[in-house]
């Protein structure tokens, strides 16, 4: 028998008041460094790492709000709805899978057009919604680009449409192939009204979107890393049995092979996008104060108060 033992306390029970619960989604981990950060501070950096730069995926209606002038962004094109002209039914009917996407993504179906001011320049603007059926293009989206290009048209201004899409919607069979004739057509006539468009390439870009009027942009912009092209890495390298390069697809291999003309991060695409507006329409550049008062805190912007008066007498005049 030992001479010695350790007494075994029972361990003291928390009770349910005096357990800390940290609220869901506080924190976001990132998928490429794994750095943990606040999410409301990844917002804050419209969801770009602070540490290494990745560009996390980006609800749209952030996009819009990051991408748009504050106040300037109106939404049109609201009233079209998307029909099921084929009676498509797969695991579920084509109209219950457009009702599930209304109920999660919004209204306005996988595209949101409407005008509004970049950087201090008024333009026709669209933007893919990837979170309704994955950006698909249906019959509802290329009217949507369709008038984006149209209504560049009437207003005399630039266009400028962000990319995010799987590629044409199955569930409308031919009808969804033929929206790339559509916008391809309108995109032509924009070019001969000689209207600059602007394309973003977004995280990814693929399909009929890729193969249609996302590839001709006036400048073809792309985010870091995003993937743009027909058909995935994946199904090319099945079809031809052979290894694809590295980044085969990727923004960097596109551009060094010169299908984009630049990659810009998302903190500063805003501000390229006026630039290259401006230098594309002509519009006067922004004055200084303003691009300093869009930089500075508000504390820094509030007018210096005059110096407190000393009781210390002025040294006499010569």
């Amino acid at each position: 028998m030992a001479w010695w033992r350790r007494k075994k306390e029972p361990l003291e029970r928390t009770s349910a008041e005096q357990k800390v619960s940290l609220p869901k989604g506080l924190w976001s981990k990132c998928d490429a460094c794994g750095e943990i950060t606040y999410t409301d501070e990844l917002v804050a950096n419209l969801r770009v790492c602070p540490v290494c730069a990745h560009h996390h995926p980006m609800p749209t209606r952030e996009r819009i709000a990051a991408m748009v002038d504050p106040e300037t962004w109106e939404e049109l094109d609201l009233e079209i709805r998307s029909g099921d002209p084929l009676g498509f039914h797969d695991k579920a009917p084509y109209r219950d899978r457009v009702a599930k996407a209304i109920r999660t993504a919004g209204p306005g179906d996988a595209f949101a057009s409407g005008v509004g001011e970049i950087d201090g320049v008024a333009a026709s603007v669209g933007f893919f919604v990837f979170e309704f059926m994955g950006g698909s293009m249906g019959s509802v989206v290329g009217e949507k680009v369709t008038r984006v290009f149209e209504r560049a048209i009437d207003r005399n201004v630039p266009a400028v449409i962000f990319s995010a899409s799987g590629g044409a919607r199955m569930q409308e069979g031919i009808l969804s192939l033929m929206q790339m004739a559509k916008t391809v057509a309108a995109r032509s006539r924009l070019r001969d009204a000689g209207l600059p468009y602007i394309s973003v390439c977004l995280h990814p870009t693929t399909g009929g979107v890729a193969a249609s009027f996302a590839m001709l942009g006036d400048i073809i912009l792309a985010e870091p890393k995003a993937l743009v092209g027909f058909a995935g890495p994946r199904v090319i390298q099945q079809t031809i049995g052979q290894e694809l390069p590295t980044g085969f697809q990727r923004a960097e291999f596109l551009l060094e092979h010169g299908m984009v003309d630049r990659i810009v991060g998302r903190l500063e695409l805003r501000e390229h996008l006026g630039a290259l507006l401006r230098m594309l329409t002509g519009a006067p550049a922004r004055a200084a104060s303003e691009v300093a008062d869009e930089a500075l805190p508000e504390a820094a912007q509030a007018p210096a108060q005059a110096p407190a008066e000393t009781s210390a007498a002025s040294p006499a005049e010569p």
